[in-house]
């Protein structure tokens, strides 16, 4: 029998405190970034939060501190939508404090700029790859891989906890959970799970104080459902083809029988209709292999896409060499389509987050829901519908709001006694309202904290 050398367990021992203790040290500040000259005006911080027994599951993060008040300007837990949406596409492409210079970039090198209507003007943001397979986070154990829209909430609320106590200088900020797009399933579970948390004394305390969405999807049968509204709504599809549908498919027309001819008929002339419109704003162009708008998701993603693999990015950003082998823009195997199946490493089990409002509801929360006019994806129709559905009083009616004196879309608030809910239009703006109308974007989000600090204050 072989015996190791006491010089042998040195060496191995050695190894294993430098592997524990890189992943102790789990989080950097980042100076500068490639595509950026000189050193970057903000504090960008990215690490990993480890979760499970063993810290199975490594979920890689992107905080930027307010530039305003850090310490006092509230809070936003931001997830990306997908599922499977990296945080890195916000951080540069929406709401980040950093933008693309398109006319100026290429694949293999990005031009940055600042974005000057960064969210990170008025909050605290933090950005996080999940679920697992997004982005930069990983997991150590095949199971650990798998996940669900349950897990996935579950291991946002535990992975703020755990965050917000390595980082308890911003424990007391007004903290709002807020995302875009498939987030809507989730935004409104991870909130109940923070408020559910608050309730018992052996958990920490968290200074929740409401939820925000950008183009939510909340119901995975009325949103889709809402597309045929809206068509008809904006002229794209005609009188006679909306009335005929109307009453041959009797208010289905994204799972209708296949034996009700009169419907498929109908339905296969809105698709007719609607086949080449771009479903993120249905002003654009439709986006296919042959267009370069930066503006086709697409086309985005593939600088992303290349930006993550870029090693001198990755050394920046502080990733940990190996642990992913190709960083993507959006995880495929896990991003939502309608209907789609259970994958084997993600299912899709909360059909719609509307209870999760109701209950919402009953609580101390303020609540504010975005819809760009022009959003064919996740209509503001759908979300029109489910809200008239909570039944709340109108406290403000249906108004324009502005921006540099011009109508910059129209807003409503319901309340509720301790519960509130400001519902939004942004005129012109399409799925990704940050990106479409970045300016109202960030005004409508600045004068709503603005309003719940006051009512905090109060």
């Amino acid at each position: 029998m072989k015996v190791e050398s006491p010089t042998h367990k040195m060496v191995f021992r050695f190894i294993i405190f430098i592997f524990f203790l890189s992943l102790s040290n789990a989080n950097s500040i980042v100076k500068n970034l490639p595509g950026f000259h000189g050193d970057l005006p903000f504090t960008l911080e990215t690490g990993y939060v480890g979760l499970g027994a063993d810290n199975e599951t490594q979920f890689f993060y992107y905080f930027v501190e307010s530039q305003r008040d850090p310490l006092n300007d509230p809070f936003l837990f931001y997830l990306t939508g997908g599922p499977g949406t990296t945080g890195l596409y916000p951080f540069l492409y929406q709401i980040g404090p950093l933008s693309i210079n398109f006319d100026n970039s290429t694949y293999e090198e990005l031009a940055l700029e600042l974005n000057p209507n960064s969210w990170a003007k008025t909050a605290n943001v933090l950005f996080v790859d999940l679920p697992i397979g997004t982005g930069f986070s990983y997991a150590t154990t095949y199971e650990a891989s798998k996940s669900s829209d349950t897990i996935s909430a579950q291991q946002s609320y535990k992975f703020l906890v755990k965050w917000l106590e390595e980082h308890p200088r911003f424990l007391n900020n007004p903290l709002y959970i807020s995302g875009i797009s498939y987030m809507g399933i989730l935004v409104p579970t991870v909130t109940l799970e923070i408020y559910k948390g608050n309730e018992r004394v052996d958990r920490q305390q968290l200074n929740i104080k409401g939820y925000a969405i950008v183009s939510p999807l909340t119901d995975k049968f009325n949103d889709f459902n809402s597309r045929f509204e809206f068509a008809h709504r904006v002229a794209l599809i005609s009188d006679d083809i909306y009335q005929s549908a109307k009453e041959a498919c009797r208010g289905n027309y994204v799972n209708s029988d296949p034996e009700n001819v009169i419907c498929s008929n109908s339905l296969q002339r809105v698709d007719e209709c609607t086949s080449r419109i771009n479903v993120g704003n249905i002003l654009d162009s439709y986006c296919d292999d042959e267009n370069t708008d930066p503006n086709c998701a697409d086309v985005a993603a593939t600088y992303v896409s290349y930006f993550g693999n870029n090693k001198k990015v990755q050394k920046a950003l502080h990733v940990r060499e190996g642990t992913v082998e190709t960083f993507e823009k959006s995880n495929e195997t896990i991003h939502y389509a309608l209907n789609k199946n259970d994958t084997e490493c993600y299912s899709y089990d909360i059909f719609s987050s509307f209870g999760y409002h109701k209950i919402l509801a009953s609580k101390n929360c303020q609540a504010l829901i975005l819809s760009g006019d022009h959003d064919f994806t996740f209509p503001y129709v759908g979300a029109e519908q489910w809200i008239t559905s909570l039944n709340l009083p109108v406290e403000s009616p249906w108004n324009p709001w502005f921006v540099d004196n011009q109508v910059a879309g129209y807003r409503t608030k319901f309340v509720k006694n301790e519960y509130s809910l400001t519902y939004a239009t942004v005129k012109g703006a399409g799925h990704s309202i940050p990106l479409y109308k970045p300016k109202e974007a960030w005004v409508l989000l600045d004068e709503w904290l603005a309003s719940q600090s006051y009512i905090s204050d109060s």
